[in-house]
C-alpha cells in the first residue's frame, strides 16, 4: 500500500543524519525519501546547523580501537537539550554498542541473551562455565572475539587480551556459548518496525558470522515471527530508533539475541519485495513527526 506523510508545518523541519564518517548505508538513507530533505552532518556541523523542532538520527559506530563509541555523543546530548528531536540518542547508542549494558538491559526485560560476565583490569577470573566466548565490551566486525572450548583456552584468551590497551580501558566480556549453527539472523528495526533481514552464513572454517570475516549474506523470504518479536523487544529495550539485532537459533528451536548494532550497515539484499532504505527512512520520518506532534497518515 502506498503511504503518504501528512506533515502540517513539517516543511520547516530540517532532518539530519549525524555521523562521524560517511558510509554507503548513510548515503542511501539520506537519499531514500523525497518528502523531507535529509542531510548528513558531522557532530560539530549538526550543532551549528540544527535548531528546536528539527530532527536528527545518531549514526555513531564503535571505535576501531574497540574502547568506546565514535566522537559525537556530546553533540547529540546538546542537540536534545536545544529541543532537537534526537533519534538514536546517546543512551540508545550506548545501550547498543556497550555489550555489558546490552546484556543488562536484555536481562532486565526478559529477552533471551547469553549469560555475561565482565572481567576488569586487576581482577581475577571468577568461575565461568565453558565453552564460552571472550569479546571486547565495545567491538564489531568479529575483531578480538575468541571461542574457548575449555578452561585452558579461556585462561589463554584472557591472558592474550590483557595485553591490549582496550582491555585496560574497558575490560572484557565472557559470554556463554550459543552453539554455532553456521549462520545467524540480522534484523533491521526502524521506528518500531522490522524493515529488513538477512541470514549471515559463516565462511568455510569460520564460526563467526561477520561479513568482515567472509560471511555471505542471504536474503530472508519471511522473518520468523518469534525472531521478529525478539528484535522489536530488543530495540525497544535499548530505546533505539534504528538498530541491527543479531540473533542465533537455539537447540530448542527458538532464538536468542546476541548483539545490537546502533550504526548497523545494511544493503538492498535485506529486503526482496521492497526498498529497505526507503522503508527505514519512512519509518524514521514517521517517528520524528510523531515525536514532534505532527500527523502521520497511512
Amino acid at each position: 500500500m502506498q503511504r503518504t506523510l501528512a506533515r502540517p508545518h513539517a516543511g520547516e523541519m530540517r532532518h539530519a543524519l549525524l555521523s562521524a564518517r560517511p558510509s554507503p548505508t548513510n548515503t542511501r538513507l539520506v537519499q531514500a525519501l523525497h518528502e523531507a530533505s535529509w542531510e548528513e552532518l558531522e557532530p560539530r556541523a549538526a550543532l551549528q546547523t540544527l535548531r528546536t523542532g528539527d530532527v536528527t538520527l545518531g549514526r555513531l559506530d564503535v571505535l576501531p580501537t574497540l574502547d568506546g563509541v565514535e566522537d559525537g555523543l556530546w553533540a547529540l546530548g546538546a542537540l536534545a537539550a536545544r529541543g532537537v528531536i534526537v533519534l538514536n540518542d546517546p543512551a540508545a547508542l550506548l545501550a547498543a554498542h556497550d555489550k555489558l549494558l546490552t546484556a543488562r538491559l536484555l536481562r532486565r526485560h526478559g529477552i533471551p541473551h547469553p549469560a555475561t560476565l565482565h572481567v576488569r583490569p586487576g581482577r581475577d577470573l571468577p568461575p565461568f562455565a565453558v565453552p564460552a566466548v571472550v569479546k571486547p565490551r565495545f567491538g564489531s566486525w568479529g575483531s578480538e572475539v575468541h571461542l574457548c572450548e575449555d578452561t585452558t583456552a579461556l585462561a589463554a584468551a584472557l591472558e592474550y587480551v590483557r595485553q591490549h590497551e582496550w582491555f585496560q580501558r574497558t575490560g572484557v566480556l565472557i559470554q556463554a556459548l550459543v552453539a554455532p549453527r553456521g549462520y545467524d539472523l540480522r534484523i533491521v528495526v526502524a521506528g518500531g518496525r522490522v524493515v529488513g533481514a538477512v541470514e549471515r552464513v559463516a565462511a568455510p572454517g569460520e564460526w563467526r558470522t561477520n561479513v568482515a570475516l567472509g560471511a555471505e549474506r542471504r536474503p530472508v523470504e519471511a522473518v520468523p515471527e518469534g525472531a521478529a518479536a525478539l528484535a522489536l523487544a530488543a530495540a525497544s529495550a535499548a530505546g533505539a530508533s534504528l538498530v541491527g539485532v543479531d540473533l542465533l537459533p537455539t537447540a530448542a528451536g527458538g532464538w536468542t539475541v546476541i548483539e545490537l548494532n546502533g550504526a548497523v550497515e545494511f544493503t538492498a539484499e535485506y529486503a526482496r519485495n521492497h526498498d529497505v532504505f526507503a522503508e527505514a527512512a519512512l519509518a524514521l520520518q514517521r517517528e520524528g513527526l510523531r515525536r514532534a506532534g505532527l500527523v502521520y497518515a497511512a
